[in-house]
Order: structure tokens, then sequence, then C-alpha cells
């Protein structure tokens, strides 16, 4: 019974934050083993490149250096401390085979979408009614086109993996999301069974969805066999911005009609892009996992509704990143949301609350975000915009609260409001949301992958920037006391961050932003 709980519901201290403190936690790129070395790995400057000569005279008779070879993902050089290596590295002579990705840019993967987008009509992932007849019939339509960029997960701790590989198997120490496919990886990499393989799990100096891929695993491995000691193979920063498995782009096509209330009668939504698990799981018998997932949970009553996802792939691997199709999707169902509203000359909040109404729990969620927020009071100089999501079986709102000065924009407060359904530790609940606004904060306003001639073009933090501490809004995080099942919490708060802050963005300057992110668009400086 819920009034004998005594851990249940209770906030309580991380266990782990002593240890990060005073630094005896251990993160892969912390791990020291009895005679081990280190690796750094040369990878092609184009995207998807293999090696096809090497000259590796002038790195081998460098300090320190033990070993250079041709690895699965490039060149390996083996020295007794990772500056040696790294030095070695930049001393190799390699010649690439660029392989398809030669040209690729970024206006030539907006092409790829958008040719493909008008090609054909795509899977059908949820149909309710008739929506293009409604929308014939309609009082009034709308049409827009939503564009997404592509984004890098940009973790504080690069890539990086310890291997030890022996006669009678091999230990791996890694920082990864996903055991079981890391220790299968190593032991392909090994050619050993993978029952002999065991994995060591370090903290993870973020993931956000880039651990659940094993791209940085096998040269560890490689290096460990090839000389037989341990090996520690870290990525540097550059490496990692310029080798990420990148949140994929999306094209968006929306529609919605309205009758002569005012009410929404259709929508359809229609989005083009690659899909992160045809890569991952190729056997899954889902086209539509890792593309529509918020999309297909549209909350608002609609009696004519139709999903469509087509899927059209753009040379790169692409992967999972914290909410996943939630944040595109939620940007552009909750910005076009915005521009039905005011179509309809209706007040954003009320506008979705009446489509709430046989959803009593969600609409309570909206509710108190606007009371909280003093949402349609002014607010002296700031503006807002609104956003909500059900995701991951949670419901959230949000509410901007915002400034354009001379064209500057200045995010002032966030307002959160959640219902997730019963908390075990309501303390980590919020820090979860606060760290997920942030995360969506960095990604809103100057979250942007740029390829040029197959290469990335963003090498640090200096060219792909994220929030800064003085640029920190408040935050006022609110959760309300539920018996619903527990719902998903890490991931939901990215998602709402973007459509609240460019709806404020509308009613402060009268302009939509249809594309991301929101730095260097005409009409705003950040």
């Amino acid at each position: 019974p819920k009034d004998s709980f005594r851990i249940i519901g209770k906030s309580r201290l991380r266990l782990d934050s002593a240890s990060k403190v005073d630094g005896s936690a251990q993160f892969g790129i912390d791990v020291k083993l009895p005679g081990m070395l280190y690796g750094a790995l040369a990878q092609s400057p184009v995207l998807g490149g293999k090696v096809t000569a090497l000259d590796a005279a002038a790195a081998e008779a460098m300090p320190g250096v033990h070993k250079v070879f041709v690895a699965t993902r490039g060149v390996v050089v083996i020295a007794d401390h990772f500056w040696q290596a790294l030095q070695a590295r930049n001393a190799l002579k390699i010649t690439w085979d660029p392989g398809g990705n030669a040209a690729l840019d970024n206006a030539a993967i907006r092409a790829m979408l958008e040719k493909a987008a008008k090609s054909a009509p795509g899977l059908s992932a949820r149909k309710e009614g008739d929506a293009a007849a409604a929308l014939k019939t309609a009082k009034r339509s709308l049409q827009a086109v939503y564009e997404l960029p592509l984004l890098a997960h940009a973790t504080m701790e690069p890539m990086n993996c310890t291997a030890d590989v022996k006669a009678d198997g091999c230990d791996l120490y890694v920082g990864t999301q996903v055991q079981q496919i890391a220790q299968a990886t190593a032991a392909a990499a090994a050619g050993l069974d993978p029952g002999r393989v065991r994995v060591f799990t370090t903290l993870l100096g973020g993931g956000f969805g880039r651990r659940l891929d094993v791209d940085f695993i096998p040269a560890a491995v490689e290096a460990s066999k090839a000389i037989g000691v341990p090996v520690k193979v870290i990525w540097t920063r550059e490496d990692d911005m310029t080798h990420d498995t990148y949140r994929p782009p999306a094209r968006e096509e929306v529609s919605g009609g309205l009758d002569s209330d005012g009410h929404l009668i259709a929508w359809t939504l229609h989005i083009t892009g690659p899909s992160i698990t045809a890569r991952a799981s190729p056997s899954t018998t889902d086209p539509f996992d890792s593309v529509v997932e918020y999309a297909v949970n549209y909350p608002y009553a609609v009696p004519n509704f139709r999903l469509t996802y087509l899927r059209r792939e753009i040379g790169i691997d692409v992967g999972y990143m914290r909410s996943v199709s939630h944040a595109p999707n939620c940007f552009v169902i909750e910005s076009f949301m915005d521009e039905l509203a005011h179509a309809a000359g209706r007040n954003p909040v009320d506008f979705r609350l009446g489509l709430l109404q046989a959803k009593p729990r969600h609409a309570r969620v909206l509710q108190i975000a606007a009371q909280r927020a003093n949402w349609g009071r002014p607010l002296a100089g700031h503006v807002q915009g609104v956003a909500f999501m059900e995701g991951y079986t949670t419901l959230m709102a949000q509410i901007a609260e915002i400034s354009v000065d001379a064209g500057e924009l200045k995010v002032h407060k966030i307002t959160c409001v959640v219902d997730c359904g019963q908390m075990v530790n309501p303390r980590i609940v919020e820090s979860q949301i606060e760290s997920g606004i942030v995360f969506g904060l960095s990604a809103a306003l100057w979250g942007e992958v740029t390829i040029v001639a197959g290469r990335v073009q963003q090498t640090n933090f200096n060219s792909y920037r994220v929030l800064r501490g003085n640029e920190m809004p408040d935050l006022d995080v609110h959760l309300l006391e539920s018996d619903e099942a527990p719902g998903g919490i890490g991931e939901p708060a990215v998602a709402p961050v973007a459509p609240a802050i460019c709806n404020a963005i509308f009613t402060a300057t009268g302009k939509r932003l249809r594309t991301l992110p929101i730095a260097g668009q005409s009409l705003l400086k950040i």
C-alpha cells in the first residue's frame, strides 16, 4: 500500500555524486591496466571513406611508437602514451578512397528528402477518417513544410575503449549502453566466441544514445590482438564530432483543416527521412520505430487524421539521440498547432484544451502549466509560447518566456509541468527534466551539423555551441503526484523546448520559424 512506502516517492540524494566529485568514479577514459598501451585512430575525413594506401615510415620512427596497422575503421597507431600516438597519427601519410559521399553536403541531403517526399505517399503509420476529403471541405486549411537538421551527440567524454585480448578470451572496459552488443562486437573483432568476452561497464561521460552504437570498440580489440597487451584507444574531441552517428535530418509536411467554427477537423503529417532502426536492427518488422514515435501519439481529438512515413537514406549512418523522433516531431506538431490556433483566432492554450476534453489527465498538465506561468498576463516586455507532449507514457507541458530586443533573443524562463506516473525518486526526476531542458535548449538555439564535400565542419565546442552557464534561464519544474504506471523521464523534456520558444518568437515578431536551429535565422541574434 502506498501509505507504507518507505523509499518509493521519497526524494533522496544520488549515491554516485561523491565519487564524481572526489575523482574516484571510473569512466572509460580513466581505465588503467598493467602494461597498457594507448591507441589513436585515423579515420577517413570523408564519412564512409576507406584506406587505399598507407605510408607509416615517419610515424613508426617516432618515440614511443610500437605499431601502426590498418584496422576496420582506419589506421591505428599504438604507443606508450596517448600524446605520442596522436603525434604519430598526424605524421601518417594515408591515401583515402572517399567513396560515395565525396559530393555530399546539406543542400544535397535537403534535395534528396524533398525529392523523395514528392515521389510517393509513403507507409501509413496511423489513419482515422478521411483527412484528404476533410481538407477539401474545410472552411480554412493550412499547409507548411518543416525541416530538421543533423545533430551531434557532443558527449562530454569522447568515445574510448580499452581491450585486453588474451589466448583464452578478451576483457573489454567500456562505457556502453548496450553490453551484449558490445560483447558480440568485441568477439567478432577478436575472432572469439561471445562467451569468452567479458565486458566491464564503466560510468559513461554522456551517452544520449551515442553509446548505443559500438563503432569505437573494434579498433581497441584489433589493437590489443595485434600487439598482445591491453590497449586503450581514445578518440579526440575532433574525432568524436566529425565521426558521430548523427541524429537524422527530416522533412515534415503538415496540413490542417478548420471548420466554420474554428474546430480542427483534419490533420495530415508526411515525414521523410532516414531510419535509425533499419540500420541498428535490420531484422525489425517495425519500419516506423525511430521516426514517428511522438507523431503516432498525437494527443488531440481530430476526426480525420493521417500520418505517413517515407524512408530515404542519405548515405551516412544516423543514430538514436536523446528523445529520438519526439524532438523533431514535437517541434513540427506543436508549432503547427499554434499556426492553427492563430488561424482560428484562439488562444493557443485554450485551442489545445478544447482538443483534450476527452483526456482530463492531459488537460490537467496543460492547465497547471498555464497557471504557474501566469499565461495570458502582461509580462513587461516578455512574451510566452507553449508546447505539450505525450511521449514515453509521460505527459509534459512547457511554457517558454522570452524577449526579443533589437533582434536579440533571450530565454528568461521555462515552466515545465510533468505527470510521469508514479515516481521512485522525485529529485532525480526533477534533475532529468532540468538536464533535458538544457539539452533541448542547446539543440534548439544552435544545434546543427553541416557537411561540405562529405566532411563534417563542426570539430569542437567552439563551432558546435552548447548552452553556457550565463545563458541558463530560470526553471520552474513542477511534478504532479500520480498513481499511474511510471513513464519515461530521461528523454521527454528535450522535445517541447524548441516549439515553446519558437511559438513565443512568433508572438514577439510575427515570424514563424519552420527550421532549426534558431541561431542564424534572419530576424534573430543569440
